[in-house]
């Protein structure tokens, strides 16, 4: 494994522990009484703006950072891809909003399979009998890690459910496209573009006016600033730099270091109770991409 495949990794991981502490900070934005147009429509905005300030700084600074890239790629080809950015947000904080944020998540990592479903059906990429099994043994582990068992289905929404899945899709777009799509841009400028489209899909869609009113503005600005960082800026921006040097394979595999972040956070800052199980299922989990990783390097040696 040479060093530009280990940065690759890092950038991943840290991409997808930012993505796992997203559900705490939206809980908690809910029950101060915003709404998910205002939710997502914030963090849209603040991550729109934090990235096109930091391609501003960057241009004054290193212009020849830009001028390393050969840049041929059409910039709207971005723009349309972004697109899956926003849908992620729009769509997981909806779960978020009608079903318990441990089975919100289980939902949300069943877009490892529907990414293989994915590349399977539009770039003829097929499973081998090892990733089947590692997937199955990951999903396995993900039920335990988020207490579904323990859950009581009587209570649980259907359309809260539909939202969860729709949510895995398209992150699992977001990922492929991530890796395929203006890779020749710096990854600074592609994440910006890409927050362009995230932006404008929110926008149009919930049209959350109501967090420029100064009422709303100056209680959700803290939880906008926490959302940008680690919902937009910094995912868009790891990924873009991470997953070309990875490949898309082994980048779904490493995306799932969001689950167990996500339980520890519900844990320490939300203070729900993780049981025995749970904590057995993540580190199932865990144990199960470190084996696939080992075989997958040894494959290839």
């Amino acid at each position: 494994m040479d060093k530009e495949q280990v940065k690759g990794i890092i950038a991943v991981v840290l991409g997808a522990a930012s993505f796992g502490i997203l559900s705490t900070f939206v809980k908690k934005a809910y029950a101060q009484g915003f709404t998910l147009g205002e939710v997502t429509g914030i963090q849209a905005f603040f991550g729109m703006l934090f990235l096109w300030i930091l391609i501003g700084i960057m241009f004054i600074i290193n212009k020849g950072y830009f001028s390393k890239y050969p840049s041929t790629s059409p910039k709207w080809h971005i723009v349309v891809s972004g697109l899956s950015t926003g849908a992620v947000s729009i769509l997981y904080y909806k779960s978020v909003q009608l079903v318990p944020a441990s089975l919100a998540i289980i939902l949300l990592m069943q877009y490892i399979w529907i990414g293989q479903l994915i590349e399977f059906i539009f770039f003829k990429t097929k499973l081998t009998r090892r990733q089947s099994i590692g997937i199955a043994a990951i999903l396995g582990s993900t039920v335990l890690a988020t207490g579904l068992v323990e859950h009581d289905f009587k209570s649980i929404s259907v359309v809260g459910i539909g939202y969860g899945l729709l949510a895995a899709t398209a992150y699992a777009i977001f990922i492929i496209v991530s890796g395929r799509v203006g890779n020749d841009h710096p990854p600074l400028q592609k994440s910006a573009y890409m927050i362009i489209g995230a932006f404008l899909l929110v926008f149009v869609l919930l049209q959350p006016l109501t967090l420029f009113t100064s009422s709303v503005f100056s209680s959700l600005w803290r939880y906008g600033l926490l959302l940008a960082i680690f919902g937009t800026v910094l995912p868009p921006l790891l990924f873009s730099y991470g997953i070309p040097k990875t490949g898309v394979s082994l980048g779904n595999i490493l995306s799932y270091i969001e689950l167990p972040v996500a339980v520890c956070m519900s844990y320490i800052v939300l203070k729900e109770h993780v049981s025995l199980l749970q904590f057995m299922g993540v580190a199932g989990i865990l144990v199960v991409v470190v084996l696939l990783n080992i075989q997958k390097r040894r494959m290839q040696h």
